[in-house]
């Protein structure tokens, strides 16, 4: 392939700008409610997330990339012709960076996941034909975008119902949070340790059994269940400071446990959406690297996740902080307590699927888990102008991807045929 280099070239600027738009949008939304709530200040979050998106995208970023990779379009017909796909794939990189870029702007938490998918489907219509989008693998794709914000407002509630009943309608709240947080936390460190294990650390070529992994996720469970108590103790209750409201010493202990499932939700986000932004540049990669055969599985070098993770990071800390406010405040009030029954339910839901392969939006799972905590309090709790907005701008993500991805497609091939 005579432009070999250049193309090579392309895919890592135009990954890294996708990987820029996951920082900037998604990501905000996962530190959304940590900062919302007043758990942490948004330097923190920055740093909290810089360290778990990197670590997530490093070493469980493996497993999603597959799905996104192939089994979305049939390249059986592009044997002879693979700078199709290698224009495609380019296109649909630039295309999701650019719908991303214009919803980070207007603070609208949309899909990356949408983005890419909806990208790489308008490509391969127009540029290879209807019959080469596997329509039954987009269905699919589809019904997990709604079953993600559903199966995580779900989980939300019940969590918070949970909080409701064990520690805020008891006779003595502040004691019972110091009491059950740390069970709480427990449950965040055995879930995401467990998932990691299980899927994450395959490719980095280590391999425990089922029992070994239950045992340590129980350990990394355990472990950081008593450094979080540890800081639980040394709250102390103050009275005057219960005078506006009633729950303002519980918030504090909760405030405790957002920290950790802050750095479980960007570590679960990191290992799945790091996907949208490295999908692509390995399959142009491994295309040019072999000369133009097609391969169904390239490795995945490290060097590609490196280049995600980094993007990632400078995306949240330039641009994250308008998608942040849209999460954390707009759609409903939150405290530490509401705010980590919403993110502990997208955690949760985020890892099983990128556990499963599935590619859902951790944008969809979060708004969901925060609808779920509103819904808890009664409905008049959400702003509903907000949440229209919210869903107008998740139904146009896939047309506005496939057109971008279209135009893109057709300016790469004129300049390189």
């Amino acid at each position: 392939m005579e432009y070999a280099y250049i193309f090579i070239v392309l895919a890592c600027v135009f990954g890294f700008f996708m990987a820029w738009g996951i920082g900037a949008n998604d990501v905000a939304n996962a530190m959304g409610t940590s900062v919302g709530s007043g758990a942490v200040t948004i330097k923190h979050a920055i740093i909290i997330a810089a360290i778990f998106e990197f670590s997530g995208a490093l070493l469980a970023g493996g497993e999603v990339t597959q799905t996104i990779r192939k089994g979305m379009i049939d390249t059986t017909s592009l044997v002879g012709t693979p700078e199709l796909l290698v224009f495609g794939m380019l296109a649909a990189l630039l295309a999701a960076a650019v719908w991303l870029l214009i919803a980070s702007y207007y603070g609208w938490p949309v899909s990356t996941t949408h983005s890419i998918v909806g990208a790489i489907v308008g490509f391969a219509a127009v540029g290879i034909g209807m019959e080469a989008v596997k329509w039954g693998k987009v269905g699919t794709i589809a019904m997990s975008w709604v079953i993600s914000p559903v199966t995580a407002g779900a989980i939300a509630y019940v969590m918070f119902m949970s909080v409701q009943k064990l520690i805020i309608d008891t006779t003595d709240p502040f004691r019972n949070a110091k009491r059950y947080v740390p069970v709480y936390i427990f449950l965040v460190g055995f879930i995401i340790s467990l998932v990691t294990l299980f899927k994450g650390l395959k490719h980095v070529g280590l391999e425990f059994s089922t029992f070994q992994c239950y045992l340590i996720a129980a350990l990394v469970g355990f472990v950081i269940a008593v450094i979080s108590k540890v800081f639980i103790n040394r709250i102390q209750h103050d009275p005057s400071e219960d005078k506006d409201f009633h729950y303002t010493n519980v918030e504090k202990v909760f405030a405790v446990l957002m920290i950790v499932t802050a750095c479980a939700m960007a570590f679960a986000h990191g290992s799945n959406d790091v996907a949208n932004a490295v999908g692509p540049i390995a399959a142009i990669v491994g295309i040019v690297e072999s000369g133009g055969v097609i391969a169904q599985k390239s490795a995945l070098p490290i060097w590609i996740l490196f280049l995600g993770g980094a993007g990632i990071v400078i995306g949240l800390v330039t641009y994250g902080h308008r998608v942040m406010a849209t999460i954390g405040t707009n759609i409903t009030e939150l405290t530490p307590s509401r705010g980590f029954a919403a993110t502990l339910a997208a955690a949760t839901t985020v890892v099983v699927a990128s556990g499963t392969g599935m590619p859902i939006s951790t944008t969809h799972t979060l708004v969901g888990g925060v609808l779920g905590v509103g819904l808890a309090r009664g409905i008049g709790a959400l702003n509903m102008r907000v949440i229209r907005t919210i869903f107008m701008s998740w139904i146009i993500t896939l047309p506005a991807g496939a057109f971008f991805a279209i135009v893109f497609f057709y300016i790469l091939k004129g300049i390189f045929t």
